[in-house]
């Protein structure tokens, strides 16, 4: 978990995401549309993914494991959370608020 932690507080969007996963390719699509330049990391490319991607699941919650996504080093959640953020219009807040746009 202190590795995901670490990870995640590196740059203002962080997206654990899996190079196959037809959602997190939404997500991170929807973070380029906003402005935003997340730090990307998919689990099935990394060497510790697959703890990683435990750590998520059973530590944060998170289910499905990816994809997972911080704004400004918080864990803001899964595809659901982020799509209902994005349509009621609080995720372009969090992001200007993070720095990961100015618009």
């Amino acid at each position: 978990m202190d590795l995901v932690a670490k990870m995640a507080a590196k740059k203002a969007v962080v997206i654990f995401s899996k190079s196959t996963c037809c959602m997190c390719h939404a997500i991170e699509r929807l973070f380029y549309d906003q402005g935003a330049s997340p730090q990307i990391h998919e689990l099935d490319r990394e060497s510790r993914g697959k703890e990683m991607e435990s750590a998520l699941s059973k530590t944060l919650g998170c289910s499905p494991a990816v994809p997972v996504v911080f704004i400004g080093g918080k864990l803001i959640g899964s595809a659901n959370t982020v799509m209902t953020l994005h349509l009621n219009g609080s995720l372009k807040k969090l992001l200007k608020e993070a720095g990961a746009i100015w618009l």
